[in-house]
Parts: structure tokens; C-alpha cells; sequence
């Protein structure tokens, strides 16, 4: 039966640079209605009434959490992140593993979508929680071509059963942790959670997500989170 228990545990991998952003310094400390993206997404994260506490992967000589003076209502460990996203929630689950049973529930959210809405939290946390777990995700909607090596389209893709795979995704502990240290051990480098779980022969339920819940990745993705931001403060009043 759904509760309203602070019963999960946040990971927030955000020890990247974010590259493709171009930008003097990593995405995650850009400015976002004037307070860094990630501020925001730590606070959206900590204010959802499920979330006991959150782990934050940074890298070791990150300059730039120091500065920000964040304090959280609630407990926030910091951890040092790996040479990519799945060693970074890797060493999250070590910290957790810990302290917390295996059965533990997690979400593991992006630093880079600070617009994810509330509604979508208690829709991912009020789905039956299994082994397999699940992940907020989009249907495709757009037309999907396939390039060939010179950039041209080569074959149009049928987008039936395509989906965008979104963050949070809600795994637990134990069975994240194995499905991520075997993939790893296995010169594997999942590119998010539910990808290393389909590598275990776990099968995660997509559970639809907002569309607003936009990943930063490239300079014009700052404007629109900007507009995206001011329609969510109108919707919710």
C-alpha cells in the first residue's frame, strides 16, 4: 500500500564536467534563475515528503560545492564520484550499503533536471516497488531517422515502443549495487541505471513522466529551462 513515510534515499551523480556544454565550468553549477542548477535540483529533491536523505557524488578537487554554502533540512552526504556516471552511483550505494538494508528504496536523479515536478515523484514512488524497479520515461512523438555514415538519412525508425528514458529512476539498493559493480567489473559503462539492470536480465517498468523534466545538455537547453521554470511556478501557483 502507497505511504507518505520518508522511506527512499536520493543519488545525485555529479561528479562530470558536462563537455558539450562548452562553458567555463561544470554544467551543474550554471545559472539557472540566478542560483546554480544544481541548487535547484537538490531542492526539489529534499522537499519530496518520500526522501529521507540524499548522497551527492562530486569529484574529488571539485572548487565549486565548497563555495555554495548549501544546507539541507535533511541529511546530505557527500562522497568522491568515479571516472564515469556508473562509478559515481556506485560509490553512492557503498556509502548507503552501509547503513541501509538492501531492500532499501532509491532514487537516482541527474543534477543537470532541476525542473522535475513533485507530481512525478509521488507518481514513480507510488508504483509497487519490485526487484526490476522503474523509471520515469517519455514515449517518442517525433519522427526518428536512422544516419548513415555521412550524415544523411538513411531509413525512417518506427518509433513504436521507443521511449526517452528520464531520471529519477527507483531501484533497490542491493539489487542496483550488484547490477552496477557487475557491469563494471565487466568493462562495461552503463550510461544510466536502468541500462546496467536490462544487463542483469532485469526489466524495469516505464512509468510516463512530464515533459518538462528537461536534461541540460547544450547552451540553448538554459533559455527554455528558464521559460519551463516560470510556467511551472504559474501552474503551481
Amino acid at each position: 500500500m502507497p505511504t507518505s513515510a520518508a522511506d527512499h534515499w536520493a543519488i545525485v551523480p555529479a561528479a562530470g564536467i558536462g563537455a558539450r556544454m562548452g562553458a567555463e565550468r561544470p554544467k551543474q553549477y550554471l545559472p539557472l534563475a540566478g542560483r546554480p542548477l544544481l541548487l535547484h535540483t537538490l531542492d526539489r529533491l529534499l522537499a519530496a515528503p518520500r526522501v529521507a536523505g540524499l548522497v551527492l557524488t562530486l569529484r574529488a578537487d571539485d572548487p565549486h560545492w565548497p563555495a555554495l554554502g548549501f544546507r539541507a533540512d535533511k541529511p546530505l552526504h557527500v562522497v568522491s564520484g568515479g571516472a564515469c556516471r556508473a562509478a559515481s552511483v556506485l560509490a553512492a550505494l557503498d556509502e548507503l550499503a552501509r547503513q541501509l538494508a538492501a531492500d532499501t528504496p532509491l532514487l537516482v536523479h541527474d543534477a543537470v533536471r532541476p525542473l522535475l515536478h513533485a507530481s512525478d515523484i509521488e507518481r514513480l514512488c507510488g508504483q509497487p516497488l519490485d526487484a526490476h524497479g522503474c523509471l520515469l520515461a517519455m514515449p517518442l512523438t517525433d519522427t526518428i531517422k536512422r544516419a548513415d555514415a555521412g550524415g544523411r538519412s538513411e531509413a525512417t525508425v518506427p518509433r513504436d515502443g521507443l521511449w526517452a528514458a528520464q531520471t529519477p529512476q527507483r531501484f533497490q539498493l542491493g539489487v542496483l549495487r550488484t547490477a552496477l559493480r557487475d557491469a563494471l567489473a565487466a568493462g562495461s559503462e552503463p550510461t544510466d541505471e536502468a541500462q546496467a539492470m536490462e544487463r542483469a536480465g532485469w526489466r524495469p517498468r516505464l512509468v510516463p513522466g512530464r515533459r518538462d523534466n528537461l536534461k541540460i545538455t547544450v547552451p540553448q537547453d538554459l533559455p527554455l529551462a528558464e521559460c519551463l521554470l516560470a510556467a511551472q511556478q504559474c501552474e503551481d501557483g
